[in-house]
């Protein structure tokens, strides 16, 4: 079942049911495959991003990392069952692979984060595979040498999994336009979960996250970066899913 929130459809599974069905593809799944992690912002983007709905619409999965989208679906009275956080869902799925043998890969984050993320997590699983760390330069998106550079990479070691920590929307256009080629069973969009598993970026208090209140933290932390996303982006996604509770916007 899917909850339908401004006209994003999001799998309503738990974390743990989600680990599961990304493990089970990763080792039975034929087809190479994507997984989103929808939050208020990208909803926002999806709003007039036509490019941006479609890679949507082919996600495996798209599961529910804002807890904004949380709350929405309590509003709407459509619950969902749970935060499904990309950074929990990379670590979680880090650990799976150690136990599974499966091999990952770590593509984005700034300089130096996919190293420091495989430094924290092998410490953390000594035998987990991480077969590969790649940091593309800023633009590379519009460099055909980079772009084949990077395929080449990641073909040449065969990763289980591929994590690619690039934001959003940049992160799901790179993998909608190369999860054929690559042939990764699965692929997710992480964002700065690099930075927050190495602590190069702090990440909010347990009880914050418990609250729901990571955002928060978030801007205190990084203002300058953040603040358009959460101060003005915040109060349209509001607007959004009053709009739809009042059944004034038709869904797609």
């Amino acid at each position: 079942m899917r909850v339908n929130i401004c006209g994003v459809k999001i799998d309503n599974y738990s974390f743990n049911e989600v680990v599961k069905r990304i493990v089970d593809h990763t080792i039975t799944g034929v087809v190479p495959a994507y997984v989103v992690t929808p939050n208020a912002q990208h909803v926002l983007t999806l709003q007039r991003d036509t490019y941006f709905r479609n890679i949507y619409k082919d996600a495996f999965l798209a599961v529910p990392d804002g807890v904004s989208l949380l709350w929405s679906a309590k509003f709407l009275k459509t619950p969902l069952n749970g935060r499904v956080n990309g950074t929990d869902l990379f670590e979680e799925l880090s650990a799976v692979a150690e136990k599974k043998g499966l091999k990952v890969f770590l593509l984005g984050g700034r300089p130096g984060a996919a190293e420091a993320a495989k430094r924290t997590l092998q410490a953390r699983h000594p035998d987990l595979k991480i077969v590969g760390t790649h940091c593309p330069p800023y633009g590379f998106e519009s460099q055909p040498q980079q772009l084949a550079l990077i395929n080449s990479k990641i073909k040449a070691v065969a990763p289980d999994i591929l994590f690619v920590g690039l934001g959003a929307p940049k992160q799901e256009k790179w993998i909608y336009e190369n999860y054929l080629e690559l042939g990764v069973p699965v692929s997710l969009g992480i964002g700065v979960s690099f930075e927050l598993v190495a602590d190069m970026v702090q990440r909010a208090p347990s009880w914050m996250q418990k609250w729901g209140l990571e955002w928060l933290f978030r801007l205190i932390v990084e203002p300058k970066r953040l603040w358009k996303r959460y101060i003005m982006g915040n109060p349209q996604f509001m607007w959004l899913v009053i709009q739809q509770k009042l059944g004034f916007r038709k869904l797609a």
